[in-house]
């Protein structure tokens, strides 16, 4: 009998080193696909840079996507949600459906980063004519993602289950009065047919060492609502404000009232908030007290019962202080996108794949961030984790990097090849989890 459990055991030793090698040596594939293709993922990022497009308008990149993994034999839909792409490889063994998502489109800004491939394209916004620009990363995530549909293509045959391709239009969000992102790809089924089990998602950072990787369990990325305040007085001249109620000045005061329910009402040991007003607009003329003042703005919060009680604060406060001088008010919140949660679960299983990749003192876990990402409604359908990529030149000063959505954004080419090995290393291990 002990003969028998001994022989079963090593048996079962004998299988699981064999495993163990199998996967090892998929990595290790993967690791050297990943140095050779590095030169023609910068060019596809050029390219892309090169030639941006906003939101819903990607159809160039779309094309160039499309072509790409139609080549590689992958099933490829195309116009998912306005624009986007989703590419199907089924490996040649069973198992789960991971997603992979990448972010294609642009935002409208004119680039001022000094390099040969800056863009000097022009496209109409919102009815007004803007500079494209490439100031937030999206053109390496594609050039990433085509990346590592070209190696795991080549180790089609010892892949244990499937990957989703998801090429996303539109994550900064669409034009005014179109639907698009996230939320509209999700809505058409890209998280189905075939279901996915589970989704990674990375974003590139300026001020984030190359090679290095940042993540956080839970709550990660800040929900984004927006608000849109009206505020209705009585016009007057400028020389006899007391015979108006003077809408610009009450505002000033609302604005005032909106940072005390983040310094005095909101329980920032529990998770941050955060209220922006970024635009404000009345008035024609310098000696004509207006009628009418309206203010748009941004809400950052971390936590779901934060998130309802501050939106409650601020239309509380918003329609008191008219009230108070004489004027009424009004307050729309809409929501943009959700907090972007990562499974704690999930997290804790592929932090080795990520360490394998970048190596193990290069991932490191970092606290919440109250910028916010659309790839959160992703997460309401299949365990997800998000997590940020190195693009600053080694040895710089963070401080001093150019930040994201600016004219001078500026991302370290050489960072891209850390996020291809993460993708496919994240790709193996789960698919021969058990």
């Amino acid at each position: 009998m002990k003969k028998t459990l001994c022989a079963g055991f090593a048996f079962f030793l004998i299988i699981q080193t064999s495993a163990q090698t199998d996967i090892a040596n998929l990595k290790e594939k993967s690791r050297i696909a990943a140095d050779k293709i590095e030169p023609k993922s910068i060019e596809w990022r050029r390219a892309l840079h090169e030639h941006p497009e906003l939101g819903n308008r990607e159809v160039n990149t779309a094309k160039l996507i499309a072509a790409h993994l139609r080549k590689l034999g992958l099933e490829v839909k195309e116009g998912v949600a306005k624009t986007g792409v989703v590419g199907i490889l089924r490996g040649g063994k069973p198992g789960p459906c991971i997603g992979l998502r990448a972010d294609m489109d642009a935002l409208p800004i004119v680039e001022k980063a000094n390099i040969s491939f800056a863009s000097k394209v022009k496209s109409n916004y919102n009815g007004q004519e803007v500079g494209v620009m490439h100031a937030c990363g999206h053109d390496t995530h594609v050039a990433m993602l085509m990346s590592v549909a070209e190696i795991l293509s080549a180790m089609k045959n010892d892949l244990k289950g499937t990957v989703k391709f998801i090429f996303q239009p539109a994550e900064e969000g669409p034009p005014e009065g179109e639907e698009g992102g996230a939320p509209l790809m999700v809505k058409q089924g890209v998280m189905e047919d075939p279901k996915v089990d589970v989704i990674f998602g990375l974003h590139i950072e300026s001020n984030i060492e190359v090679g290095q990787i940042q993540y956080k369990p839970g709550a990660f990325m800040a929900s984004s609502d927006w608000f849109h305040i009206v505020v209705k007085g009585k016009g007057s001249h400028g020389s006899q404000p007391w015979l108006g109620v003077d809408p610009i000045e009450i505002s000033a005061q609302i604005i005032g009232g909106l940072q005390t329910i983040v310094s005095r009402q909101s329980e920032l040991t529990k998770a941050p908030v955060v209220i922006t007003v970024g635009k404000i607009n009345a008035g024609v003329r310098s000696n004509i007290i207006p009628e009418e003042c309206v203010m748009d703005g941004t809400i950052r919060t971390l936590d779901s019962k934060m998130q309802q009680d501050v939106w409650a604060r601020i239309k509380q406060t918003v329609t008191n202080i008219a009230e108070a001088g004489g004027a009424t008010a009004t307050v729309d919140i809409e929501t943009k996108t959700l907090v972007t949660y990562n499974t704690p679960e999930l997290v804790k299983k592929m932090i080795p794949s990520l360490q394998s990749a970048a190596g193990v003192n290069n991932v490191t876990e970092r606290e919440w961030v109250t910028g916010a990402e659309d790839f959160s409604y992703y997460g309401t359908r299949a365990p997800s984790f998000f997590f940020y990529l190195g693009g600053m030149p080694k040895g710089n000063d963070p401080k001093k990097a150019p930040p994201h959505h600016t004219a001078e954004f500026f991302v370290d080419e050489a960072g891209m090849k850390t996020g291809i090995k993460a993708f496919c290393h994240l790709v193996i291990d789960y698919m021969n989890m058990k």
